[in-house]
């Protein structure tokens, strides 16, 4: 089959899909594609896909690929490099076959990968998985033994405007079902009014399910300048050594920002900062805390995250999936008994109230009037 579209190029998919409409053509450079990023691409309706890289390089069984072409999406994997100099953003291109064409010219040529191809390079990619455990296992260890500090001493965190003590704090993540558990918990947003802390993209999902960021933490590459501006305090991710690109780019937009250089993960630093300034729970939104989670965002290791659950854990509920333990449905019968209690409660004042009596008969007296009886 044939499909033409308007090319958009980024090597950063989570970038690339912020401004993907449906007749364009992804051109992306995304080895071993984690889940997010896929259902990131499906939200955009595209119906091609051309990756530069592998999207299953075989290192461990992602399921992202798996998502796009059961989604019905043409991925066409591998096609090298050079699809990036040969095709610019917004021009005119092709997808016929194997091949990818401007002008009549075959630019680059990959593999349409297939499910029956991913499932088979998933299956391949189980026995690379506990060389991966060992790789992680001992990044992992070589962290502990490096900041276990982080766990024995305090971290310094810096000082808010918002204040934590004795209240609930929500952190969310844009990681695996954040939306939906995000949605689950709205009712328990309303009623108990927790600090809302956004991790960087996070902000953005807070805001999109109706509610606004007190804080975002992260290094402030994923977030809209729309969150940015929502009047949330922010917080610099910067590394150990004290350099900190994310400042740039709130000073091209006029904000400023506290900058907090720590060897840890964003989401890190938001439930380090809720636990440090006294918050009385915190509820993690979409967090990453299993081997594949780390693989999927290119992690060599989870020894902050170990570190920082072992600190926090008392105060800790992880609402992972918890859209998936619970779903809130009225049944046909429940609507029933909802409409007689409130006609028996209609019917009840009108016998007891002399002035409810005494209206419903003009209405009657008026209604008989009006026909001539």
């Amino acid at each position: 089959m044939r499909f033409a579209g308007t090319a958009r190029l980024d090597r950063r998919t989570k970038d690339l899909v912020k401004r993907l409409g449906r007749n364009d053509i992804a051109v992306i450079d995304h080895i071993d594609m984690d889940r997010v990023s896929a259902e990131g691409l499906l939200e955009t309706g595209i119906e091609v896909v051309v990756n530069a890289a592998p999207s299953i390089s075989g290192a461990y069984p992602n399921v992202g690929p798996l998502l796009l072409v059961r989604g019905g999406v043409r991925l066409l994997d591998n096609v090298g490099q050079e699809v990036f100099e040969r095709v610019r953003e917004g021009e005119e291109i092709e997808v016929v076959g194997d091949d990818v064409i401007k002008n009549g010219v075959v630019v680059a040529s990959g593999t349409r990968m297939t499910v029956d191809i991913v499932e088979a390079a998933m299956e391949d990619a189980k026995a690379g998985l506990g060389e991966q455990l060992d790789r992680f296992a001992r990044n992992t260890l070589e962290f502990l033994e490096k900041e276990k500090a982080l766990l024995t001493e305090g971290t310094g965190i810096p000082e808010t405007r918002t204040r934590f003590a004795g209240r609930h704090v929500l952190v969310v993540v844009r990681g695996y079902d954040y939306k939906e558990d995000l949605q689950a918990l709205r009712p328990y947003i309303r009623e108990m009014r927790p600090i809302l802390i956004g991790v960087d993209g996070g902000a953005d999902a807070i805001m999109e399910s109706g509610f606004m960021p007190d804080i975002i933490v992260g290094d402030m590459d994923s977030v809209t300048d729309a969150a940015l501006r929502s009047g949330a305090e922010l917080i610099v991710h910067a590394y150990a050594d004290g350099r900190c690109p994310g400042m740039e780019r709130l000073d091209g937009l006029g904000l400023t920002g506290i900058p907090w250089p720590l060897s840890a993960t964003s989401e890190d630093l938001a439930l380090l900062l809720a636990h440090e300034a006294g918050a009385d729970l915190i509820v993690a939104v979409g967090t990453h805390a299993n081997l594949v989670e780390y693989l999927d965002k290119g992690r060599k290791g989870m020894a902050s995250t170990f570190l920082v659950r072992l600190k926090v854990g008392p105060r800790l509920v992880d609402a992972k999936g918890v859209s998936k333990l619970w779903k809130a449905s009225v049944k046909p019968s429940q609507l029933v008994y909802l409409v007689a209690a409130a006609l028996t409660v209609v019917t009840t004042v009108i016998l007891i109230s002399p002035p409810a009596r005494s209206f419903i008969m003009l209405l009657v007296l008026r209604l008989r009037t009006s026909i001539g009886l």
